[in-house]
């Protein structure tokens, strides 16, 4: 492990001396890329009675597994890029892989990836854990969009990872984002899912983009803040393989330039498409917005996560006004259809400052049930009115929709395809209500917890709907002990439990045990 991260770290050294200015030599530009590694080994294991529990299985970056019993040794080697904070430019990099039992691989590559700063901005590639942004990624739920629930995605990935105060408007504007393109690794994982007898895609295109703008002044008001996010995503490309009378029949993706330039604008279509024409790919994506008060002895955020999985649902509006006859496929008249603005996630955080036993408390309501309605009908030369409901939330017609690994790369609460028993990659409870409801403690200084709570009401999709409405209740609770003295100095003992009840996740419960040790 250590040759292969002094490989890299001789590269990215070579690149940092080739770029640096004159300042070269001196203690601020100057670059270790060998110091600051933090080296960590870790062991787990999980063991229920069913499946493994709902908060217990997700929200862990892909890294865990339905079966009854599972676990995995796991080794990880970071240097961090806040090790060069401070200086022009900054070099960081990972290797991340764990070795489980009973998952869907028998070798996990959880991170691999280079990346390097300069200034503000970020270029890194691989495979990399990135954090929820406007949420609390210990107690949330979990983002509609860019979520923890899934494996990383290998990308390119330019960054301006931390807000950056604009020289102008008095400072009281800052701005965040980033784009990247990547490529899927499930496809030998949908093979043996599906045992290509239902949809599944070879060879499929990833890329996502957000912006985060940060309104507020240190001088004025500064103890109010808004943020105000736009998360999107796309899997795109590759070759598509739908169920027909002849077997599976292949649709090929837009690739090249234009499959590039169609998923960072949406345009284009898919294979198959002639009159009806909407966008290439899977595209999804969330309106986002935070509004923080931080007062001397707490903090207190509301926030929201609209998630859409077309422009009708993005934009809350959709085009009605086709001709009739021979003119049923022309735009003639101002009419448009107005959405309601129903399915969203609400959610509210208070932290406590100076208080221990409780310093963290998150309150989540989540609304799918609509996905602007019920109905859907394109228009015709009978009937020239245009319906766009049935959004179908995560999931697509042609893609295996938003998921990767079997695992929704988005809010877990969506029932993932891993759970699903009958061969087929999609999301089968997307129109859903919940409430959750998270908590954290510091009771020593070595000694943090946690406590999740989440009831869920589910429907079904519109296209399969549940006879009758599921529900389900899902807790954990868990504590985590690091040893910061003597020969187990270090060490860290993490235990959680878990449990289901209800009929969306089923009857489950168990224990999860994890033992680490780090270096730094």
């Amino acid at each position: 492990m250590r040759t292969t991260l002094m490989a890299v770290a001789i590269a990215l050294s070579a690149i940092v001396s080739k770029a640096q200015t004159t300042d070269e030599g001196t203690a601020k530009n100057h670059i270790s890329p060998l110091d600051g590694i933090e080296i960590t080994t870790e062991a787990q294991i999980s063991a229920s009675h069913g499946n493994t529990s709902l908060w217990l299985n997700a929200n862990k970056f892909g890294l865990s597994s339905l079966e009854s019993t599972n676990g995995y040794l796991r080794a990880t080697a970071l240097r961090p890029l806040a090790i060069d904070s401070g200086k022009t430019f900054g070099v960081g990099y990972g290797l991340d892989v764990a070795v489980p039992f009973n998952y869907t691989s028998h070798i996990v590559v959880q991170q691999a990836y280079a990346e390097v700063r300069w200034l503000h901005g970020t270029l890194s590639a691989g495979s990399k854990q990135h954090g929820m942004e406007l949420k609390n990624n210990r107690l949330s739920s979990g983002s509609q969009t860019l979520g923890i629930n899934a494996r990383p995605v290998p990308q390119a990935r330019l960054a301006l990872p931390d807000y950056w105060t604009l020289p102008f408007a008095n400072r009281w504007l800052a701005i965040k984002g980033h784009i990247a393109y990547g490529l899927m690794t499930d496809q030998r994982w949908q093979h043996s899912f599906t045992q290509k007898k239902t949809k599944y895609v070879d060879d499929a295109y990833f890329h996502s983009k957000s912006g985060y703008l940060r309104i507020g002044s240190e001088k004025h008001l500064k103890q109010w803040s808004l943020e105000l996010g736009l998360e999107m995503s796309a899997i795109y490309g590759g070759t598509a393989y739908a169920e027909s009378e002849d077997g599976m029949t292949p649709l090929l993706g837009e690739k090249g330039i234009r499959g590039f330039l169609h998923a960072l604008i949406p345009g284009g279509f898919d294979a198959g498409e002639t009159v009806y024409k909407n966008v290439s790919g899977d595209q999804v994506g969330s309106w986002m917005a935070r509004l923080n008060y931080d007062a001397d002895n707490y903090t207190v955020s509301v926030y929201t996560d609209k998630f859409f999985e077309d422009h009708s649902a993005m934009l809350f509006t959709d085009y009605d006004g086709y001709g009739e006859g021979d003119e049923w496929n022309e735009k003639k008249k101002s009419k448009f259809l107005i959405y309601k603005l129903k399915d969203m996630l609400l959610g509210a955080e208070v932290k406590l400052k100076h208080s221990r036993w409780v310093d963290n408390i998150v309150g989540e309501y989540i609304y799918t049930k609509y996905q602007s309605g019920p109905i859907f009908h394109d228009h015709t030369k009978n009937l020239s009115d245009h319906i766009g409901g049935v959004d179908n939330f995560y999931n697509h017609h042609i893609y295996t929709g938003w998921q990767h690994w079997g695992m929704v790369m988005g809010n877990p609460l969506y029932r993932s395809p891993i759970y699903n028993d009958n061969g087929r990659i999609e999301v089968q409870n997307n129109r859903f209500m919940a409430f959750h409801l998270g908590m954290s403690g510091q009771p020593a200084p070595n000694l943090d917890y946690r406590l999740l709570a989440t009831w869920q009401d589910g429907q079904g999709t519109y296209i399969k709907p549940y006879v009758d409405p599921k529900h389900n209740v899902s807790l954990m609770a868990e504590a985590n002990y690091r040893f910061t003295a003597g020969t187990l100095r270090g060490w860290s003992v993490r235990a959680a439990i878990g449990i289901d009840r209800g009929k969306i996740y089923g009857n489950n419960h168990g224990v999860q045990i994890t033992i680490a040790k780090r270096w730094r």
